[in-house]
């Protein structure tokens, strides 16, 4: 079943044109986004399963427990990955399927689930959990005349009203 899974896995990076390395098991891809620009996501064939993990986000430097309840109230609307913190308080998105499970329809389902999550997710951890660090961003870089076009998607309270 290992290799079948693995098979499986192989066939549906390569035929949806991503790019990917394969080591011992573990497919590693960049799945391109649009506000996070990528997430790496790594698939590991187990004996009983395949772990899907993907890194979203470092910890938070303030607003911790707004943005870990944010996190746990949107794995209750998921598919086939959740929302975990490390031991550093780093976010990730992780989850298991079993290999008999192991399809191209869902491993496609998967490969967009973690896209999806990571890169609509992004913008509002950087806002609970960053936002001093931005704000500051943004005032060096009015300051000195800096464009500030990386940071549009933040306008909306970064402007003073």
């Amino acid at each position: 079943m290992r290799v079948a899974a693995a098979d499986v896995i192989r066939q549906v990076l390569t035929e949806n044109e991503i790019e990917f390395t394969e080591k011992d098991g573990a497919f590693t891809a960049d799945l391109p986004g649009e506000r996070k620009l990528k997430t790496t996501v790594t698939l590991t064939v187990g004996p009983q399963a395949v772990q899907v993990h993907a890194f979203v986000a470092r910890h938070p430097d303030e607003n911790h427990e707004a943005v870990y309840r944010w996190l746990l109230e949107r794995n209750l609307k998921m598919y086939g990955v959740a929302f975990a913190v490390d031991h550093l308080g780093d976010i990730h998105l992780d989850g298991r399927v079993p290999l008999h499970a192991i399809t191209p329809t869902e491993v496609d389902r998967l490969l967009g689930a973690v896209l999806e999550y990571a890169d609509t997710s992004f913008n509002t951890i950087l806002e609970l959990g960053f936002a001093t660090s931005i704000r500051r961003e943004y005032e060096w870089r009015i300051a000195r005349g800096e464009s500030t076009r990386n940071l549009d998607a933040f306008k909306g309270w970064l402007e003073p009203r």
